[in-house]
């Protein structure tokens, strides 16, 4: 059984006009910001709220900005990318690690180590989303969250169908079935920017 048949989505929800290599898609650097000002400062000080001090934080789908906020000290910042010299150049980052989680959705890390897993603009272009979020549970501590944030942004060739077919609000229910089925709970959407002046942020957040 395909994760669409899982989740009751029409088959083909995750295929992407581009089928080809991710890992050479992403293999020129991008050292660009996916979201504009206002909604980084939105996710920073979201963070700010959620996020531990002194935890342990994998930043998944990362890139060579994490968006923590600077008065913030934890005890370690895992990244996974696409890109070893974006991750090479975030600041963040106590040690990273470079892997395409469409073809190989596993995480090289033990079970319960994390107090928290981010998802920043990257889940829209997870094409096993149940296989990456079942291991971020496996990975998180008992209680731990897991937030995932997104914007209307995104490289079109890359996402999968289903995201590109709903609006915010059911990319928000998408994410949210995602979490479910993967046993989090205490599952809520937060609007971090409405959008009216500069990008729309939403965050979806889940305890494992």
């Amino acid at each position: 059984m395909t994760e669409a048949d899982q989740l009751g989505l029409p088959a083909g929800a995750f295929a992407k006009q581009d089928m080809s290599s991710d890992l050479t898609f992403y293999g020129p650097a991008r050292l660009v910001s996916h979201i504009d000002a206002a909604a980084i400062s939105a996710l920073t000080a979201f963070y700010r709220t959620r996020l531990p001090e002194g935890g342990r934080i994998l930043d998944l789908m990362s890139s060579w900005v994490s968006h923590l906020p600077d008065d913030r000290a934890f005890a370690e910042v895992v990244g996974h990318g696409m890109n070893a010299e974006e991750l090479a150049a975030n600041p963040r980052l106590d040690r990273a690690f470079v892997r395409d989680l469409n073809t190989a959705p596993t995480l090289p890390e033990p079970d319960g180590h994390f107090d928290a897993v981010l998802i920043c603009v990257g889940v829209q272009y997870l094409q096993q989303p149940l296989a990456v979020i079942g291991e971020v549970h496996r990975v998180l501590r008992p209680g731990g969250q897991l937030i995932v944030s997104f914007s209307n942004r995104c490289f079109p060739t890359k996402a999968v169908a289903i995201w590109q077919a709903v609006g915010l609000r059911g990319q928000a229910e998408l994410v949210s079935l995602y979490l479910s089925h993967c046993g989090f709970t205490d599952i809520k959407p937060h609007v971090l920017a409405d959008g009216r002046a500069g990008d729309p942020l939403i965050a979806v957040t889940g305890r494992a």
